[in-house]
This record gives structure tokens, sequence and C-alpha cells, in this order.
């Protein structure tokens, strides 16, 4: 088995009196990339600092493949931890064409042979002698990634790399940075505040808040399997829905939901995305009848229901207590506002969590 190209071992960061890192491990194996996940200034822009050396850690220490870099007492300059990097501000010499831009701080040698390799991936060898003022954002962008590919690093950190991009460029950007960097065998450390970002690049992701990281998994894990409420929420819109634990179940105007292992009498919140919750018609003030897979059904009152493009988002003020639930319906459905409708919840796809206003 490889050893991994970056381990980072319970990384504290104190600034001001304050823990802006907080007890941070992570591992990330050869062409792996992975991402941390976060709002901003929960940290974790100052983590990938302190794995470049541009910033030191209080403690903790830090491996590029198994080799200390850093800890409380050894500091490696940052120019040889062999490890790239990407920013915002893609810092390209502007007095410089693309492949002098490419070729800064390469040792002499094969340089050219190596410059044109890059190019040629990133699709960019037309422009080798134009200057970064003639290139559009996109081109800058493949430019700033060959260049930091140049001196063959083992890692690449890169911090909100695309977020200059406007939305129609980004996602074809990030698939060919990420194809780029794969065939290089990099290990890449993605720093995001974008969960749809993190989803489409990412083998792992993890999610840090407040300087600690709270969740780590695959996209497909986290997503389906978040580990609290406020980490369901930070993915999409949900819904919440309260109840009092008897008995391992709660009891809901939507039937009951099994809480195994929540102690009897703790408020819950059960919590599903709108994209999993069902409508059904009123049948003369009927709805349909109570499934296992669904429980039962509850009515609502349309709010609003608004066209998205391949789907539609209906709101609903419930009966039972007033609440605003939200629903996603693919292709069109538009609803008037007033129209009574009833609302079922899928229990494969809900979430249940002890209430934190009770805690």
């Amino acid at each position: 088995m490889q050893p991994p190209r970056l381990e980072i071992r319970n990384i504290v960061k104190d600034f001001g009196g304050r823990r802006v890192v907080d007890d941070v491990s992570l591992t990330v194996m050869p062409g792996q990339v992975t991402c941390l996940l976060g709002p901003s200034g929960c940290g974790k822009s100052t983590t990938l600092r302190i794995i470049a050396g541009v910033e030191q850690q209080t403690s903790g220490s830090i491996y590029v493949d198994e080799t200390l870099v850093c800890d409380g007492d050894f500091q490696q300059p940052p120019e040889e931890r062999h490890i790239g990097l990407m920013f915002q501000d893609f810092a390209l010499f502007p007095h410089l064409t693309v492949a002098q831009n490419v070729a800064f701080g390469l040792p002499k040698g094969r340089v050219t042979d190596r410059v044109h390799h890059l190019l040629d991936k990133v699709g960019m060898t037309a422009h080798l002698d134009d200057y970064p003022h003639q290139l559009s954002g996109g081109e800058q962008q493949r430019v700033a990634l060959a260049r930091a590919l140049a001196p063959k690093p083992s890692i690449m950190l890169m911090d909100e790399p695309f977020s200059g991009l406007d939305d129609r460029l980004r996602d074809d950007i990030r698939d060919e940075t990420l194809a780029v960097l794969k065939s290089e065998g990099t290990a890449v450390l993605l720093v995001t505040h974008e969960p749809g970002e993190a989803m489409r690049m990412a083998d792992e992701i993890a999610l840090m808040r407040a300087g600690k990281i709270v969740q780590r998994g695959a996209p497909y894990n986290i997503y389906n399997a978040p580990v609290d409420i406020e980490a369901s929420a930070f993915f999409s819109d949900i819904n919440v829905i309260k109840g009092k634990v008897q008995g391992a179940l709660t009891d809901t105007p939507f039937g009951q939901f099994l809480a195994p292992g929540v102690p009897d009498g703790t408020e819950v919140d059960i919590v599903i995305r709108p994209q999993h919750l069902k409508i059904d018609f009123d049948r003369g003030g009927r709805g349909p009848n109570p499934t296992p897979e669904d429980g039962t059904a509850a009515r609502g009152v349309v709010e609003r229901a608004r066209f998205m493009g391949a789907s539609s988002l209906v709101e609903f003020r419930m009966d039972f207590d007033g609440s605003i639930l939200k629903a996603i319906v693919p292709s069109v459905f538009l609803p008037k506002p007033g129209m009574p409708l009833w609302i079922m919840i899928r229990r494969d796809r809900c979430f249940v969590f002890p209430s934190r206003a009770a805690t």
C-alpha cells in the first residue's frame, strides 16, 4: 500500500488569543483530491498556509512523503517542501510571456520540453508568446496551473482557484484542471466554500467548522449521512420537523420516526431535503393512505411556486403548525397559491438529530 503523500497530524493555530485551527489531522494519497470545505472564517485557508509553510502552526506536525517538513521546533522553508500553490489571484507575471511564466523558477536544462509538455496538456501551446493581459480569465487559469505543475510538486494546494471565473467557464475549467492533476499523480488539497465544487472535484471531503474537521468521507457518504443538522444544511436547503422521543420513536403529523439510542423525552429535529418530499392531490379533504415507506400524509396549502429550469420549487404552509415546508419537483409543477395538497416524507431520506435548541 502506498504511503500518504501528505499527512497532517494534530495541527493547532492560535492567533490573537483565538484558536483558528483546532487539532486538524488529515492524509492525502498520491493522485487523490481532498477538499477542505466550510464557511468563510472556519480555518481552512489558514490550514493551507501552514502546509505551504507561509504560516507557522502553534503545535502539530506535517509530513510530505513521510518526511517531516515542520513541527513545533522544525520548519522547512516553503521552497523546499515540493508543494505547488494556486490561489484566487493567478499571480502571473505581467511582463513575462506565457512560456516565460511557466518556465519561471525551473532549473536550467530541459526547460523548453517541460514548458511545451505542460502547455500542451492545458491547451495553451498557441499562446506561448502571448502576455497575461492578452488572455481571458480561463486562459490565465490554465497558465497558472501549468506554472504550478512545472517543478513537478508532490502536492498541489488550491485556495478557491476557480472563484474568479464566470459560471459558464467554471465547470469546464475545473474538469480540465482535475484531469491534468490526476495525470501528473499529484496529491491535491483544495479549499472551497462551495459544496457543489467539492462534490464535483473531491475524492474525499473534510468538512470544517470553527477550526475543526467535523466530518470526513467520500462525497456520497458525507452528503447522505451528515453528522449533524449543520452538516446537512451546508450541502442543501433542508426542512426541519420538530418532535420528542418516547420509546425510541418520535410522533409527528407525518407519522412515527425511528430514533434509536436517543433517550426518552429528548427533543429532536427531523431533517429532510426538499427533493425528498412527496406531493399528492387533495381528494375532498382526504389525502393518500399511509405507507411504511412514506408514513402519514399531512396537508398544506401552497404559498408560492417557482420554475427553476430543471425543476420547480413549491412552498407549503402546513395546517398542523403553520410552518413552511419546501419541495423540489422535477420539471414543471406550478400549483396556484392557496391550493391544498398533501405531503409525505420518505423515511429512508430522513435524518434525526437531537435538537440544538434543547441542549
